[in-house]
């Protein structure tokens, strides 16, 4: 169990402000407020944006604090017995507030266009039957994501200089798949810090129980899958050769009568 401290504590808490400032802006520049708006969304760049942000953000902090930047990612760490569960919770809250910092950032820039968006906050899509199929879209996009995260930065025998590249790359393949569906967030601390600033919570629990689903999924198949399988598919180590067998001790000769 790794310790933490006062630095990786800031580090999730400036590493979630930037990633939900740059996820929150490209949402209010690139995705239509309303379905009769002059521009239609464009879901393409709002997945660049979020594939390339975290991409960086991982790069940047992951010596610092492990680059969690959510809350679900850190539930799934201390699932794993990775995290102090005092550490995972000090986590969070750096991370939704980081999140809370991020929308305010901008709010500040974005008046009037963030105003329009609510300041880049998720809502559940009518094109779902309601917030059960929400909760589900947001929770199996969280399992993807996080089993990813486990799979290449959790796990020593396949932790690469790419694992970044991996991490953010499938974030935004998420957000291109769900965002029309859910808004993509697949992070509480993303859904959380617009959702305060727009005071526009809308369906509460299916960005909670969601990905908290998502993410004890993913812990769960990370274990008794993918880290299971490497050790039945580990070759086992050849071991010393058999000692010669020593030859029969000859038996001692009677003394002579």
């Amino acid at each position: 169990m790794q310790d933490r401290g006062l630095a990786s504590y800031i580090a999730e808490l400036l590493g979630t402000l930037l990633l939900v400032f740059m996820v929150t802006s490209v949402v209010v520049l690139y995705v239509a407020p309303q379905p009769n708006a002059q521009f239609g969304s464009d879901f393409a760049v709002v997945g660049l944006v979020h594939a390339f942000t975290l991409f960086l953000l991982v790069q940047l902090f992951a010596g610092a604090s492990g680059a969690h930047f959510n809350p679900a990612v850190t539930l799934a760490a201390m699932a794993l017995r990775r995290m102090d569960r005092l550490d995972g919770v000090v986590y969070m809250l750096a991370q939704l507030s980081g999140g809370v910092a991020g929308a305010l950032l901008t709010k500040a820039f974005m008046v009037d266009e963030g105003r329009a968006a609510d300041y880049g906050a998720v809502q559940v899509s009518a094109l779902l039957g309601g917030s059960f199929q929400g909760a589900l879209v947001e929770g199996i996009g969280t399992f993807i994501l996080v089993l990813v995260i486990l799979a290449v930065a959790f796990n020593p025998n396949a932790r690469t200089a790419n694992s970044p590249l991996a991490i953010g790359l499938t974030l935004g393949a998420v957000v291109m798949v769900i965002g029309p569906l859910t808004g993509g967030a697949v992070n509480p601390a993303r859904w959380f810090g617009p959702a305060l600033v727009g005071n526009e919570f809308g369906a509460v629990w299916p960005y909670l129980a969601g990905p908290a689903a998502g993410a004890l999924l993913a812990a769960l198949v990370f274990t008794r899958v993918i880290r299971a399988g490497e050790e039945v598919a580990r070759p086992t180590p050849p071991g010393p050769p058999p000692a010669a067998p020593s030859p029969p001790r000859a038996s001692p000769t009677p003394p002579a009568s």
